[in-house]
């Protein structure tokens, strides 16, 4: 393994960053550095719900709205930059969940590790990993790509809306039978306080990060809130486009950063030795 790599992982939505610290030790025990930013979409300090500790979910949005998924990327893109523009590192992006789609936008080509090379510069995106993540096709958004194409609105089952209904913030109803599933009741305490809310995200994708990337994706098999057979389905449309993906399977719920992490790592681990070595 580089020495050189470093990872940056996207969070899904409703969570605070430090849920994946798990994740980043188990990378650093492997001398792999690792970064997890808050993403804005996910930070209650941006979504006007007051008291953080106590967010009051029923509040207007913020006077300028909420941030969207440009900001998402935004966030990831300065870490990206960081490591690649100032350090010459080569990075592998680790998505989850709604993350996929921040991942996938800020895997910009000039960050790219073959377009540097090709500048004669060192360092760059060697691939993307995908985990119980969002695949959103080039033009869609989160919402309408899992939206019925008939006009309809459909809410999954384990998200809850507030005052503001769809105009305002979701949470995870039910977080230990679709969130946690898998961990014990004293690991579910410990992580519950610290799922956020999140607006609904309407940004549409305009980076084809799938065509010019090394891609894989981790397929969950018991989860609970983006179940195996749609994460099939999203991977199987992509593939169709830009190519197959590195696949990998795992006994684990939505939450392997928590449930399985060491098995995560080795996933990981293995498709970025292919990349680098």
């Amino acid at each position: 393994m580089s020495s050189n790599l470093a990872v940056v992982i996207c969070h899904g939505f409703f969570h605070n960053a430090a849920i994946y610290q798990p994740l980043v030790d188990a990378l650093k025990s492997h001398g792999i550095d690792a970064y997890c930013p808050q993403l804005p979409m996910s930070d209650l300090s941006k979504l006007n719900v007051g008291d953080v500790i106590s967010p009051n979910f029923d509040l207007d949005p913020p006077s300028g709205g909420y941030p969207q998924g440009e900001e998402d990327a935004q966030a990831v893109l300065a870490v990206l930059k960081l490591l690649i523009e100032n350090q010459n590192r080569r990075v592998l992006l680790v998505a989850h969940s709604a993350g996929g789609f921040a991942a996938t936008q800020s895997a910009i080509p000039e960050l790219q590790e073959k377009h540097r090379q090709s500048r004669g510069l060192t360092g760059g995106i060697v691939g993307v990993f995908y985990y119980g993540a969002f695949i959103v096709p080039l033009g869609e958004s989160l919402h309408t790509t899992f939206q019925p194409k008939d006009g309809r609105i459909v809410t999954p089952p384990w998200l809850q809306f507030h005052k503001n209904g769809r105009a305002g913030i979701g949470t995870v109803f039910e977080p230990e039978k679709y969130l946690f599933n898998g961990l014990d009741e004293k690991q579910m305490q410990k992580w519950k306080p610290l799922l956020t809310g999140s607006p609904m995200c309407m940004t549409t994708l305009t980076n084809n990060a799938y065509e010019t990337l090394p891609c894989a994706y981790l397929y969950l098999e018991e989860d609970r809130m983006l179940p195996k057979a749609v994460q099939e389905k999203l991977v199987a449309a992509q593939s169709e486009k830009t190519g197959a993906f590195k696949v990998y399977n795992c006994a684990s719920g939505h939450s392997p950063h928590l449930s399985h992490t060491q098995e995560l790592v080795d996933k990981v681990l293995d498709f970025a030795n292919r990349l680098v070595s």
